[in-house]
């Protein structure tokens, strides 16, 4: 019996990618099924049949685990909406509103390139959100980042002049210049005491206050940069503006 729809057809594919091995029909014996499918899968038409099949299982078993991973997403979203992170942010440095109702903490390291991407999208959302967020910085220097240290205790000592943050962009925007000489220019434009920058920067009080973001995310088990907090809700990594936004508007709608 000769096979002419194309279901049957897509049949002879689907046989032929899984290595059907057996076809169980009246109509039509093994032996004849093979060597249809044989010259079937040899003409040029049964060949654009056969990959545009292969196509379209590929594309759905994408998108399948596009879905699984989407589900996974937001059943550790939910938890996280559940049971947020606590972080300790004595003494940090905060941006934003007292009275905002989202607080956006970061850990992050200044010579990390997805951590400029993170001050980015960070700038946005509050541009966004004007009077609804509140962002605080927590050091988390990467130790093959060598300027990363350094970096971090240059911000401390700018912010015991009151010039953290005007610190924090000048050393994000010119990463490929950080390095001793860099950080006391850069005091030296904000009108900083610079022997009390140098001495600061240098002092042991500085390197434990970094320690002690260090050893925040150390019991958060965070290893990496950037790595956020949306009112407890962990984001780790350089997440794009809107993943941000779509978790402020649940904390916002709930409150």
């Amino acid at each position: 019996m000769l096979v002419r729809s194309n279901f049957f057809k897509a049949a002879v594919c689907a046989l032929a990618v899984f290595g059907a091995a057996q076809v169980a029909s009246a109509q039509i014996s093994e032996q004849d099924f093979s060597a249809a499918m044989q010259k079937y899968l040899a003409s040029e038409k049964g060949q654009k049949e056969f990959f545009d099949f292969l196509g379209t299982a590929q594309q759905k078993q994408q998108e399948l685990a596009q879905k699984k991973q989407m589900e996974a997403m937001q059943a550790k979203l939910d938890e996280q909406f559940k049971n947020p992170v606590k972080i300790d942010t004595t003494g940090n440095p905060v941006k934003g509103p007292a009275s905002a109702k989202i607080t956006i903490v970061e850990f992050s390291d200044f010579q990390c390139p997805y951590c400029k991407r993170g001050k980015e999208t960070v700038e946005e959302v509050m541009k966004a959100y004007p009077n609804d967020v509140k962002f605080v910085f927590k050091h988390l220097p990467l130790p093959f980042h060598p300027q990363a240290r350094p970096a971090a205790r240059a911000t401390v000592a700018a912010m015991k002049q009151g010039k953290f943050w005007e610190m924090h962009d000048a050393l994000f925007n010119n990463q490929d210049k950080l390095n001793e000489g860099f950080y006391v220019e850069q005091a030296k434009a904000l009108k900083l005491d610079v022997e009390k920058f140098k001495k600061d920067m240098a002092s042991a009080e500085t390197e434990e206050y970094v320690k002690k973001d260090e050893e925040a995310a150390k019991k958060l088990g965070i290893g990496g940069t950037p790595s956020f907090a949306v009112n407890g809700v962990e984001v780790r990594g350089a997440y794009p503006v809107d993943y941000f936004k779509t978790i402020i508007d649940r904390h916002l709608k709930k409150s």
